[in-house]
């Protein structure tokens, strides 16, 4: 089988960004695309590379799970060890998912398939399944650049201990505030004060205005309970910011629907 090394890696790096970006999205994880796209370049290369190692056996799999787990340290960002562990096991399931499809439908379409590293078949998929991955991200920009002025309103409740607070919020897809990778809703400092000491607060994340850069106290709140009118949702462990007084309502993070 003839290789060319171009159209090796190009191949295999649209593989790993692929898997790797769904295991990002799965994750909620809040790496950036040039931490992806480097691990996409490490994986591209270390495929190129490894048929030359002459590996076999039980030194080969371990090689191919270590490189597994060095891709997936250096595509995300990860505020603890559960959370990397997490990462790696959604990339390895998509990995694993994928290539048993794949070898199902090539089998089926009578398409030979060629495994070594250089190319994962005599079709090169990864680069139109790369594509689509792409055309799914700029809808998914275009989507929230269109609905960023819309808002879906919402009565909230918000419990801290033996405290409680009412508010009216609403989900804005322009909120991307986030704190441990975690994401953050912003409230009225009023509404905070009758949940917590703000004087206690020491964490604290930074957010852009139009009227600049500040930082704002952030604390977590017990529960948060959402109702949609139809139904009632509940939320453990929300990230709390505290905001100024406009809009004074409650900011909510869009990603709280994903949860």
């Amino acid at each position: 089988m003839e290789v060319f090394i171009e159209l090796a890696l190009l191949e295999n790096f649209c593989m790993d960004y692929t898997l790797l970006y769904c295991a990002k999205l799965v994750c909620k994880n809040k790496a950036g695309w040039g931490r992806v796209a480097a691990a996409s370049a490490f994986g591209a290369c270390f495929a190129v590379l490894f048929p030359l190692f002459g590996l076999g056996g039980v030194w080969a799999a371990a090689v191919k799970i270590a490189a597994g787990f060095a891709l997936c340290a250096v595509a995300g960002k990860f505020p603890s060890f559960k959370s990397y562990l997490k990462f790696t096991a959604i990339f390895t399931a998509f990995s694993a998912a994928l290539a048993g499809a794949l070898i199902g439908i090539f089998s089926l379409a009578g398409i030979s398939y060629a495994e070594g590293g250089y190319i994962l078949s005599s079709v090169p998929v990864g680069i139109p399944l790369f594509g689509a991955l792409v055309c799914v991200i700029i809808a998914r920009r275009l989507k929230n650049k269109f609905t960023k002025g819309g808002r879906t309103e919402v009565d909230c409740r918000i419990y801290a201990g033996q405290s409680q607070v009412n508010i009216r919020g609403f989900f804005d897809s322009g909120n991307k505030v986030s704190y441990m990778g975690e994401p953050v809703s912003v409230i009225p400092e009023e509404a905070a004060k009758k949940l917590v000491d703000l004087q206690s607060i020491t964490a604290a994340v930074k957010i852009h205005t139009v009227t600049g850069s500040k930082k704002i106290k952030v604390f977590t709140a017990d529960r948060m309970e959402i109702d949609f009118g139809d139904k009632i949702k509940q939320y453990k462990g929300v990230k709390i910011g505290v905001g100024s007084a406009h809009p004074p309502c409650a900011v909510l993070h869009p990603d709280i629907l994903e949860e």
